[in-house]
This record gives structure tokens, sequence and C-alpha cells, in this order.
């Protein structure tokens, strides 16, 4: 009987010398011991502030605690430290002036079940060093000589614009969803480039790769995707990884099959796309050590290419037409522009941007009210940083809060409100706005932003020169609000277009 007592005191005194050790470890990583950190909520052992922020709603989140902390204040997301940045003047001290300093990115553990651990350059999630400037500098210079930047690249989207309005058209004037059509049309012209061929809008091939970045998107932004970057291991978890991983799996798996194609038909004296150009290029650096061009990386690049120039502008551009059938007055304003800029009989072009201020005030304040993508991927700090005279350490991942910028009311007159006006002056003349950061900025800039300018421009002018929108009859006013899956996107809304 002593024995048993003598036994089960032991284990008691075990039990709770192992849970006073877990608490104080737990403590020990959560403890800031930094001067002039900046400053945060209380954090819960082992979660932090996880249950803090609601993650199908984070801007609501950030933008409730900057009222209490500040511009610049902390998180803890269990292990892992967390600042916040929001305003324009942090955001232009952050992105701008100390660009390199949170140029880094943190690890992605959602990312590694795909054998991704080391040397996963790509060109957006990748770590910020040799690698990342190698993948990038190659990317940008190779689409320039597909195009970017060049006339052949603005006559592929002016036909492409061609083909969708005539989409439209067919309509014939009956309410439709704009979605995939416009997903579709935006694809042709990155796939062009980086697969050299366009599809059919009804592709069954096109419109599965475009399901499954919208559902890993959505994946991406759940609280379970949250949870495994911060406890990897929670991803061993039976089931609980599937419903992220899936989607990824099989986008990556989607353009493998397209490489092992190009590898099977390439002419190594023509280069018919981006693939067919990584693959020389992996070619001629064979047996180089360092060198971080591998199928591997061909596989993210292309990944990251794809996502760069298709989803973020084609949810742009379907917030263009919902702003244009909620705010018919706007509509006919850009409807008299095109008119008298352009006329009927020849399609937009770039050329004709510099005279069409309204338009192009329109098309601004569509990604500035649109804000579509408002928070980006962390960034994390690549050395010591200052930001607003808090102290950051290194290895710190970074939120920048990109629509606290594009909402900032200290910057915009109508900081809430779809305002083409904030973008001209007294005299009708277009004005830029230092505020208006919806590539973000800095080392991290958006890769696609070239494109995406050019695209917006074309595709929407092309819309409102051939059609007049408006409101189903019969069906209630669309709403106005966003839907949040790491992008900002409408709900989904029908439309009737009227040729003109």
């Amino acid at each position: 009987m002593e024995l048993l007592s003598s036994c089960c005191n032991n284990v008691t005194f075990l039990g709770i010398f192992l849970t006073v050790f877990v608490l104080l470890l737990d403590f020990m990583k959560r403890r800031k011991t930094w001067n002039r950190y900046p400053p945060g909520p209380s954090s819960i052992p082992f979660l932090g502030n996880m249950l803090q922020v609601d993650f199908r709603q984070p801007l609501v989140s950030f933008k409730q605690m900057s009222k209490k902390y500040g511009d610049v204040y902390s998180l803890q997301f269990c292990w892992t430290n967390v600042v916040v940045l929001n305003g324009f003047k942090v955001m232009k001290q952050a992105l701008v002036i100390k660009s390199e300093d949170i140029a880094d990115r943190p690890p992605f553990p959602i990312y590694e079940h795909l054998g991704l651990k080391k040397n996963c350059e790509g060109v957006i999630i990748a770590r910020y060093g040799n690698g990342w400037k190698e993948q990038r500098r190659f990317s940008l210079s190779t689409l320039r000589n597909f195009g970017l930047g060049k006339k052949s690249v603005e006559e592929r989207i002016v036909e492409e614009a061609g083909f969708l309005c005539s989409v439209f058209e067919s309509k014939e004037g009956q309410p439709f969803d704009v979605h995939y059509l416009i997903n579709s049309a935006l694809s042709n012209v990155i796939c062009s480039m980086v697969f050299g061929e366009r599809f059919e809008y009804d592709d069954k091939k096109l419109l599965r790769l475009i399901y499954l970045f919208e559902a890993e998107m959505k994946a991406e932004s759940c609280l379970t995707a949250q949870l495994i970057n911060v406890v990897p291991a929670i991803k061993y978890i039976p089931g609980v990884g599937k419903s992220v991983f899936k989607h990824l799996e099989d986008i990556l798996q989607f353009i493998k099959d397209i490489v092992e194609e190009h590898k099977a038909t390439r002419d190594p004296t023509q280069q018919r796309d981006f693939i067919d150009a990584y693959l020389d290029e992996i070619e001629k650096v064979k047996g180089e050590p360092e060198t971080s061009f591998s199928e591997r990386n061909l596989l993210l690049t292309t990944l990251d290419l794809f996502a760069a120039g298709t989803e973020t502008t084609s949810t742009t551009l379907r917030w263009a037409l919902l702003f244009m059938i909620l705010h018919p007055d706007i509509q006919s304003k850009v409807h008299e522009e095109i008119d008298k800029v352009i006329g009927r009989d020849r399609r937009p072009v770039m050329g004709d941007q510099v005279d069409m201020p309204f338009t192009n005030a329109v098309i601004h304040e569509t990604q500035r009210c649109g804000d579509v993508l408002p928070i980006g991927l962390p960034h994390m700090t690549y050395r010591d940083a200052e930001i607003q005279g808090y102290f950051i350490p290194k290895g710190t991942t970074i939120f920048t809060n990109l629509s606290s910028v594009l909402k900032d009311e200290t910057c915009w007159e109508n900081a809430n409100q779809f305002y083409p006006e904030h973008f001209l002056d007294a005299e009708g003349k277009f004005v830029k706005r230092e505020a208006f950061m919806p590539f973000s900025a800095g080392r991290r800039v958006c890769l696609g932003e070239q494109l995406a300018r050019m695209e917006l421009f074309i595709f929407f002018t092309t819309f409102m020169q051939c059609f007049s929108f408006h409101v189903p009859d019969n069906q209630p006013r669309p709403r106005a609000d966003p839907f949040y899956a790491v992008t900002l996107s409408p709900y989904p809304y029908q439309l009737c277009a009227k040729p003109r």
C-alpha cells in the first residue's frame, strides 16, 4: 500500500514538474526582452494571440488593434513573433526607405510537404537572397523577351479583350456572371507567355486550373493553414492538412504535366515560351553548385508567374464592372471620354491612356477601393530594423496592412467611398497619389505590376467602349462589400451587357 502511495506521489510530482516546465518554456518563448519593441495585446499560453484575430476578417481585427496600440504593434502567433504595420507613413518608411530590412520571407510550412524545404526559390515565397534575386531577374528579362512591355504583348491583350467582348455580346443582353469569363481571358494572356498557348473559355483544362487556384487561395486563408504555419506538427494529424494541401499538389501536377510536354516536344534551337527558356537555362548552368535553376524551381516560378499575372487583375476587373453598375453616372462619364478620344471604330491601346484622365482615374480608384490584396504575403526582417522608433529584431514576421494605406483617412478625402476624383486635380487632369500602393512597394513589389497595368486599361476601356452595363431587371442591387480569401473579391453577381 505504501509502495502504491509512493508511486502515485511520484507520478503527481512528475506531472506537476512537467506542467511547470512546459509553462515556463512557453513563458520564455513568448517574453520580449528587447527595448522599444512594439506594444500589443496580452497573449495566452501556447496560442499567443491566435484567438484574437478573426482569420475570416483579419482586416477588422487589425483595424481594431491599431486603434488601441497604434500603427505599429506586435502579436504572438504561438511562438512566432509578428509585427503588423499600418498606415501610409509607416508603410512608406518600411517598404520604401527601409525596403531591404524587411525583404525576407518567413518559412511557409504549408508548402514543405511538397519537398520544398531547401533552396525553394521561385519569385514570391522565396527567402531573400541570391537565389531569389537570380529567379526574379531571369523571370523579368525572359518575360520581356516574350513581349512584356512591348507592342507584341499589348497586341495579345487587345486581341484577348476582343474575344471576351464577343462572348459578352453572345449573351444578347441576358444576365450573366463575368467571373470565369474574365478569369479565362486574363489567364490566356499569361498562358500565352508562359505555356505558349491560349485556351477557349470553355476549355476544361483551363477551367480546372482556374478552379484550383481559387480553391487553394480559400484554403490558405483559413485558420487551419495559419496554425500549420506556426505549429507545423499539426499537419501530421490525420485529415487536418489534406484540405490545405490537396489543391496546391494538383496545381503543381498540372504545371508538371505541361513541363513534361515541353520537354518531349522542344526544339533546342527555338524558344516558344517561358518554360522553354527556363529549361534551356537549366541545361546552361548544369553542374554549377550554387545555381537556383532546377525543375523544382521551374514549377514554383511558373506557379508564381501565373498567380501574379491572373488572380489579382481579374478580380480588379470584376470590381470595376461592379462599380460601374452601382454608379451609372460614373459609367456615363467613362463612355463620354471614350467616345471623344477613341470613338467606336478602333480598339483602345495604351497610347490612349494619357488622353483619358477620367477613365484612368476610375481604374486607379477601382484598385484603391477594391483593395484586392489587402495584406499580401508576410515579410520577415532580413536584419534588425527600426520602424517609427520601434526596434524589430531580425527574423520577425511582418504583416504589411496595405488596406490601411489605401483606406488611410489622412491621405484620401473619401477613403471609404468609390470616388474617382481622388486621382483628378481641379482641372480634371490625372494625378498620381503617393499613398496608392495596390502592388506593394520596395524589393517585394509585385512582379506582374507592368502587365497588370496594361491589362486593366485595355480590358476595362474595351468593355466600356463596346457595352453599357446595368443591374438585371428584377434582381436586387449587388453587394458592394468584399469576400476575403487572401484577396478581397466581390460576392457573386450578375449583370447585363447592352451593346452600344
